[in-house]
């Protein structure tokens, strides 16, 4: 089974539940991601348009990452000594969201886009991405509090995707 193959089949598995630390954990690291993606974006292109947007997406996720960290270290007293979960979650983060959502973050691949659309292009399908994953942890999940950390992300990448589609409609 190939790794795609089995990340798919993981995600779709009723039997993976978090608790709320764990959708905050998911959800800085998705922000992460985006944050990097989209500070390095703004850095090499050239219409300023393309420029003003992926540094306002980068702030944004900026924000989302401080508002995040800060939910963790309230609940951290709440949830010390949960190692074994932790393991689980690391596990999850590893096989299912790195490197999948905004892939070109880690690589050189930023740098090398062909033209600011393309750049537009690879934001937009990240976001889509970032949809996806959510949605199916959302469909997944029974947990309210949980559902509500997923989907108050999926609203925000949901914002992200509007903004980069009607950019990229106007270049």
């Amino acid at each position: 089974m190939t790794k795609e193959t089995k990340s798919e089949s993981m995600l779709g598995k009723e039997t993976v539940s978090f608790q709320c630390v764990d959708a905050i954990e998911i959800s800085l690291f998705i922000e992460k991601e985006g944050f990097v993606f989209y500070e390095k974006a703004a850095k090499n292109v050239s219409d300023p348009r393309v420029k003003v947007m992926f540094t306002r997406l980068a702030e944004e996720e900026r924000e989302h990452i401080q508002t995040l960290q800060t939910k963790i270290r309230f609940l951290q007293p709440a949830i010390s000594g949960k190692g074994k979960a932790r393991r689980h979650l690391d596990l999850f983060v590893s096989n299912e969201l790195k490197g999948k959502i905004f892939p070109a973050s880690e690589t050189k691949v930023v740098q090398n886009f062909k033209s600011d659309i393309e750049a537009l292009e690879f934001g937009i399908e990240s976001e889509k991405r970032s949809i996806e994953v959510l949605s199916s942890l959302l469909k997944n999940e029974k947990k309210l509090d949980v559902k509500a950390i997923f989907s108050h992300l999926m609203v925000e990448e949901k914002k992200h995707l509007a903004l980069l589609e009607d950019l990229k409609k106007k270049i």
